[in-house]
């Protein structure tokens, strides 16, 4: 009892992401264990807060979690075309947690210690030897496939040595293997070994759903786990991005949803009210309320067999033309030869970028873009973004105070070998 009071205590001192302060030495082990039940390593961002649970990246180790309970979501009404809700009957938010249950996973990621007695994070642990594993996060995912295949965010299992997987039925947990995953898309496909098959979901369309539509999310927040939280789609084609140790994973595409999602629910299922997968929970607003999203499953579906293979998943096209920009002050006027702030200025263009092919040079202002004025470098920006690679823009440009056109054909960073800005 008390220890329950103790993290319901803990839970309340969630921090605010943009006022995140963390003893830099825990008071104790102890200590260490409570917070990691509940914060095991949320990476907060920029507004968003991931919603995995890796207490490390807040300088504490996760402790030992519970063991796995139960409780989920699956298909009911196979006819349903849209959500309707309903508290009795084969499309009932009960009986969608009763039928899918049992394919609902948690999944709990461990550390191999070094030889200083620190993980790869470098978080103290006392009473450890060097070769030891220290459980390092909680997150969800679901079984997809009967033979144990199970799909979840890539930021749940990133770092770690080891995968354990907890399976409603079983008194222990299977040991998962990482088939391929991607940074990019933040998917991961794992694989354990059973004697017989598992219960799975199965991935339904997040085209056909509709905003306003009922969902259901699964996933095991705050290491309580399997807990059912339910809400509507909110929007569709959302686009963030989060920073994170290894770079900005930049979200496309992505369902926005009222429904519950905290730290722990990275991985799990959003499923409609016919029972099936059409997103993956991965990210929340900690400032906002009701602002979870998650990958659409025509994302998923479409890169779930290269994951299972561990082949490489191609990245989407990003369209750029090579030039890192400035804003202009007034004390910068007489120099450029213009008369206003408006537009922005190239501070650099290299080599064998779209820019420097069509022309534009160090110090030309950017003045228009297919006949759309340019105000600021934000301007430009959201105009190559809005552009299609291979798309010619019509850029105007003064140089030494004479304007004149250029055309510069969008390219593809993802690709460029001569940029890397």
């Amino acid at each position: 009892m008390n220890e329950d009071m103790n993290k319901k205590e803990d839970m309340n001192k969630m921090v605010n992401l943009n006022d995140i302060k963390v003893e830099n030495k825990p008071r104790s082990i102890k200590m260490k264990s409570m917070f990691a039940a509940f914060m095991a390593g949320a990476l907060v961002v920029g507004g968003l807060m991931f919603a995995s649970d890796k207490m490390d990246l807040f300088g504490y180790a996760a402790q030992p979690a519970q063991s796995a309970a139960a409780a989920a979501a699956n298909s009911a009404a196979a006819n349903v075309q849209t959500a309707s809700l309903t508290p009795t009957g084969t499309n009932s938010i009960s009986s969608i947690v009763k039928a899918a249950s049992p394919a609902i996973v948690k999944i709990e990621t461990k550390v191999k210690q070094t030889k200083s007695g620190q993980n790869r994070r470098n978080t103290l642990q006392q009473g450890t030897e060097s070769g030891d594993t220290i459980e390092n996060g909680i997150g969800s995912g679901f079984v997809f496939d009967a033979s144990g295949y199970i799909l979840t965010n890539e930021h749940v299992i990133d770092g770690a040595d080891e995968i354990d997987v907890y399976v409603q039925g079983y008194d222990t947990p299977f040991t998962a293997k990482l088939l391929g995953s991607s940074y990019d898309l933040d998917l991961a496909v794992l694989k354990i070994q059973g004697d017989k098959a598992f219960p799975s979901l199965k991935l339904g369309s997040s085209d056909n759903t509709q905003v306003g539509d009922w969902l259901v999310a699964i996933g095991n927040p705050y290491d309580f786990d399997y807990s059912v939280t339910t809400g509507v789609l909110s929007a569709k084609e959302r686009t963030i991005s989060i920073d994170d140790e290894q770079g900005t994973r930049n979200y496309k595409h992505l369902l926005q949803t009222d429904t519950a999602i905290n730290p722990g629910n990275s991985g799990g299922p959003l499923l409609d009210l016919n029972g099936e997968v059409i997103g993956i929970n991965t990210a929340v607003n900690s400032e906002a309320q009701g602002m979870g999203f998650a990958i659409p499953s025509s994302t998923i579906s479409s890169v779930v067999d290269k994951l299972k293979n561990n082949e490489t998943i191609p990245k989407e096209p990003a369209p750029y033309i090579g030039v890192a920009l400035q804003n202009i002050s007034s004390d910068m006027l007489e120099d450029l030869k213009i008369n206003s702030t408006k537009g922005a200025i190239v501070a650099q263009v290299q080599q064998g970028t779209p820019a420097f092919e069509a022309g534009i040079r160090q110090y030309d202002v950017i003045m228009d873009i297919n006949g759309t004025a340019i105000s600021n470098t934000d301007d430009v920006t959201k105009a190559v973004q809005a552009a299609a690679v291979g798309d010619k823009l019509k850029v105007t440009i003064s140089r030494d105070g004479q304007t004149k056109d250029v055309t510069v054909e969008v390219g593809n960073k993802n690709i460029a070998t001569s940029y890397q800005g």
